[in-house]
């Protein structure tokens, strides 16, 4: 049983099914510890990777998880697929089955995928409110100009779902390629974006987001360890 954020002497009663009234002579003869600590306060909030321990048992002693993976084409953003190989396939590590893709990639996109088993960390990443920044590169078939840059810009009406696309920055690199920075994530909504101009999209990439970036180190089908700054982690 893991606590994402509960009361101390809750999480106890409940993780040991003893009644709550059970645990405050606990408390109070200082043989609970929360992260080496032993605190006497029954309401203190504990979140899922605190080690908690009661009486000598250790109740919970998880570790939180942070990857980042360069994703080929032709690999699916999720944990189980019938079809194709999932990013979990290119992970070789003792925790990747508590693991959940933080912002998938479809299966023709390449690039930057992350990987936590920290609900938290990831739903503050993606959450629409947040508005991480998300860098793509992109390669299409007929020639780029002003006018895409500027209705880009602007924001393109998306009629199924009724609504206007939040600014995106689009940097023309070359007559077919172009950088693009998002802060939200549409279905499909770079593709669809360049298909109001009828300019398919040959070759996506996704290189960042937020703070987390690919860089040269990282081959394509590669993933490693993400040190994560406390500063950029919730508030547990």
């Amino acid at each position: 049983m893991h606590s994402k954020r509960a009361r101390l002497d809750r999480f106890i009663a409940r993780h040991c099914q003893i009644p709550l009234k059970s645990v405050k002579p606990l408390l109070a003869r200082g043989l609970v510890s929360v992260n080496g600590v032993a605190v006497a306060d029954s309401q203190v909030v504990i979140g899922e990777f605190d080690r908690i321990v009661s009486d000598g048992v250790v109740l919970q002693d998880r570790t939180p998880w942070y990857f980042m993976l360069h994703k080929p084409v032709g690999v699916v953003s999720a944990t189980r697929d019938s079809q194709h190989r999932t990013v979990l396939d290119l992970i070789n590590h003792p925790a990747k089955e508590s693991l959940h893709v933080v912002g998938r990639l479809d299966l023709n996109t390449s690039g930057l995928v992350l990987l936590t088993n920290d609900g938290r960390w990831s739903r503050a990443l993606m959450s629409p409110v947040s508005k991480v920044p998300k860098r793509y590169q992109v390669r299409v078939r007929d020639p780029l100009d002003e006018r895409y840059v500027k209705a880009f810009a602007e924001g393109l009406y998306f009629e199924t779902e009724n609504i206007v696309t939040a600014p995106v920055g689009l940097t023309l690199t070359s007559a077919t390629t172009a950088e693009l920075v998002l802060t939200e994530g549409k279905y499909h909504q770079i593709k669809r974006m360049f298909g109001r101009f009828r300019n398919p999209v040959l070759a996506l990439h996704r290189s960042a987001v937020g703070p987390y970036r690919l860089d040269d180190s990282l081959a394509s089908g590669e993933f490693r360890p993400l040190v994560v700054p406390r500063d950029r982690l919730h508030d547990r």
